[in-house]
């Protein structure tokens, strides 16, 4: 503390910017090292997370594409559906080994090799049905062996993928949260950063305020009592000036210019008034604008509110005629197997079920457009939803947009009603300055008047000015010394 009070008053402002900018660089460097965890957190749920999310989803496909096929030879006993469940049996195995490489923890490694199990279990029993159905064998045989084989292991299969998809949105979920979680503790630990600097720097702004302060009015107190006794002395040789009253004429001339520059100012001060009430007028109507604007942004935020409710009322309604897709397809499935059934049972009556085989064959075909339409249903419904959440984010984000703009209009308003006080303040003010001036110009005329008494005796003019001069001999010393404080080198030379 000692030595900083020797110091002069370009180092102290030094000293305290350079701490300012010491506590800028370090919350700059922990807002960075905040964000770029915030960022690798967003960006492990990008690439790990979502891509296996979508893999499942990818999977679950693949499983439906990979049924209708076998259904279809089953159905039609056609090699392309065989090509068809090969391809897809591919593309199966490709997606298992994708989300073996990404499931990075041991349940998820366990489920994935239990549904790349049941996988291959389901695939044997669909290739001895297969087998059995060309060995020719019965509709009712091969009904049968579906029933009792490849229906139960499908449905193992199915609760092991649709299993991994849950915990894969439930693990979504949580890298969701943890990112969230990152992201509020890094802006705790800016906030902490930013008040202990606030706290600091103000800490030093006193220290360095008090020791100026110090200096200053050391200073300052000498420079004051120096100029009482320098006022009294003056004050002494004015009241024997009569010598100068060779200098009255002169005076006389300054008086009539300032009496003229008095009247100018009168009437600039009468204009400001008036130009000050044409922006107060001003104002009030930019006010009245900017109240109508913000009623404006209020109604925006009310449709934006109703158009995001009435997005997700359409998700739910996309949710609820997904159910219902899930039943009609079960219901083509179902009817598909009964179609067979029928024709068999036609192919068995002979020529009196000729006929009734067509009526087979065509509902036959019919469930398969049916199954081909419900998939088409569950695509354009699913681009419904991803429709509905991009929807419901921009809209939200145009919501935030809107706050924003009515919080800023409000702050416009609040200035407004600001600039009126203010520009009825100067308008008052401007007035008193026409009344002050005018009662200027009334005094400069009593000065002017006066002046031929000012010319009275200077007897105690050369009393005074020994003194005078010691005082002014005082003041010289203690300027310089000022000097000294402000730029050492000057006050040296």
């Amino acid at each position: 503390m000692k030595m900083i009070q020797h110091w002069t008053f370009g180092r102290k402002i030094s000293a305290g910017f350079a701490v300012i900018v010491a506590l800028t660089i370090v919350i700059g460097t922990i807002s960075v090292y905040a964000l770029r965890g915030v960022v690798a957190s967003k960006d492990s749920i990008i690439t790990v997370n979502a891509q296996v999310l979508v893999d499942a989803e990818r999977l679950n496909g693949r499983r439906d594409e990979k049924a209708a096929a076998f259904r279809g030879f089953l159905l039609t006993s056609e090699e392309r559906y065989l090509d068809q469940l090969r391809e897809t049996r591919r593309e199966i195995a490709a997606i298992l080994e994708r989300l073996k490489r990404n499931a990075t923890t041991d349940e998820g490694q366990r489920l994935v090799l239990g549904i790349e199990r049941f996988e291959a279990e389901h695939q044997n029993v669909i290739e001895r049905v297969i087998a059995l159905r060309r060995t020719g064998a019965s509709a009712e045989a091969v009904s049968r062996a579906f029933d009792e084989q490849v229906s139960p292991i499908r449905t193992r299969l199915n609760e092991s993928i649709d299993a991994f998809v849950a915990r894969e949105v439930r693990l979504l979920d949580e890298a969701k949260q943890a990112g969230t979680d990152s992201a509020s503790s890094a802006i705790t630990l800016v906030l902490v950063v930013v008040a202990a600097a606030v706290v600091f720097a103000v800490l030093v702004a006193f220290v360095l305020a008090r020791a100026l302060g110090r200096q200053i009015g050391t200073a300052v107190g000498h420079v004051q009592s120096s100029s009482s006794e320098l006022q009294s002395a003056a004050t002494q040789q004015a009241t024997g000036a009569r010598e100068q009253a060779t200098a009255m004429s002169e005076i006389t001339t300054t008086i009539s210019e300032l009496l003229a520059t008095s009247r100018q100012i009168a009437e600039s001060a009468q204009r400001v008034a008036h130009i000050a009430g044409q922006t107060v007028n001003s104002a009030r109507s930019g006010e009245s604008t900017v109240e109508q604007a913000h009623e404006s942004i209020a109604s925006i935020r009310r449709q934006v509110d109703l158009v995001v409710n009435h997005m997700l009322e359409l998700g739910k309604k996309s949710q609820q005629i997904g159910a219902v897709l899930d039943i009609v397809s079960e219901l083509a499935e179902q009817t598909n197997i009964l179609a067979i059934n029928a024709t068999i049972e036609a192919a068995g009556a002979g020529e009196a079920g000729k006929r009734f085989a067509v009526v087979a064959d065509e509902i036959r075909e019919l469930a398969d457009r049916v199954a081909s339409s419900t998939k088409e249903i569950r695509t354009l419904i699913d681009d419904v939803r991803s429709a509905v959440n991009t929807t419901v984010l921009s809209t939200e984000t145009g919501s935030k947009a809107v706050d924003s703009g009515s919080r800023q209009f409000g702050d416009v308003a609040i200035a407004f009603k600001q600039i009126a006080g203010l520009v009825t303040a100067t308008t008052e003010a401007a007035r008193e300055i026409e009344l002050s001036t005018k009662q200027q110009t009334s005094a400069v005329e009593q000065v002017n008047v006066a002046i031929a008494n000012v010319a009275q005796t200077t007897k105690e003019t050369e009393v005074s000015s020994g003194q005078t001069l010691e005082t002014v001999s005082q003041l010289a010393s203690l300027s310089k010394d000022l000097l000294r404080l402000v730029r050492p080198q000057t006050a040296v030379a």
